[in-house]
């Protein structure tokens, strides 16, 4: 298992100024966001994303997965549409880039905010309008060797573990997997069954899983946005539960400030390497 980190964490004026905060902090690995760099990968020359593969190769950072994130289900279907269009230039890019994975949230019918819920996201109709929309960018990813991994999130239509496991179960396709965010699983009420809630989502995805992020939540009912080890999340049970299933990817460090950056990761060094 690899520590890593949203390399945008670092606020630089080039990706490469980014990364040598990345390199400084002892990380081994980045989710690298190219809208947090300013660039359009449809704009990406194969020179462009030979410099940027050779920045994270020669400093030893593994870009572990791209940012590609949008609401799928965006109730503006200009926006929807855009958003397919920026995905499927990232997947074309991601080869180039050397790595596979790009990340993807499930939706949400909410207009303003990606991580805002409605109350008609757990409607048949927002399942079946995300289904065919997650259908769209697999085929997207596959089309250009690129694979796509989603988080349960409590204020998108895929706000469970189980509702994350029917979708796989849908779409059946190896290019759609798993990130795993312990953070975001809890709805109101759920935090003191936090271990049996991260349980079940292991049972149930651990076969999935390809990425894994840390952060932490200062309450239930809503998504954590807090700095691994300054909030509630069991990190001694999620680590455990990620070793359970073999997991021998990146566990990407974010919600976080750069000065919170050593902190949060000797707090999440100390917890892997026991």
């Amino acid at each position: 298992m690899k520590l890593g980190i949203f390399h945008k964490v670092f606020v630089r004026s080039t990706i490469e100024e980014s990364l040598n905060g990345v390199q400084v902090a002892g990380l081994e690995a980045v989710q690298l966001d190219l809208t947090a760099a300013g660039i359009d990968p449809a704009a990406l020359t194969a020179a462009d994303c030979e410099r940027i593969r050779a920045a994270h190769a020669t400093r030893g950072i593994e870009i572990a997965a791209l940012s590609g994130t949008f609401n799928i289900i965006d109730p503006d279907l200009e926006k929807r549409r855009a958003g397919m269009q920026w995905l499927a230039a990232l997947a074309a890019a991601s080869g180039k880039l050397g790595t596979e994975l790009i990340t993807t949230c499930t939706g949400t019918l909410n207009p303003d905010w990606l991580w805002g819920g409605h109350p008609d996201n757990s409607t048949p109709a927002a399942w079946t309008e995300m289904v065919a929309a997650m259908g769209e960018a697999v085929e997207i990813a596959e089309a250009r060797g690129a694979t796509l991994v989603f988080e349960p999130e409590v204020n998108n239509v895929v706000d469970s573990a189980q509702k994350a496991r029917r979708l796989l179960d849908e779409v059946r396709s190896e290019h759609l997997q798993v990130v795993i965010d312990g953070a975001n699983l809890f709805h109101a009420g759920q935090l003191p069954r936090m271990r049996e809630v991260l349980d079940e989502a292991f049972d149930l995805l651990g076969d999935s899983i390809r990425l894994a992020h840390a952060k932490d939540l200062e309450r239930d009912g809503d998504a954590g946005h807090q700095a691994a080890g300054t909030g509630l999340l069991d990190y001694d049970h999620y680590l455990a539960c990620l070793r359970q299933i073999g997991f021998n990817g990146s566990l990407i460090l974010h919600s976080l400030e750069e000065e919170q950056v050593a902190a949060s990761a000797a707090f999440v060094r100390e917890r892997m390497n026991t």
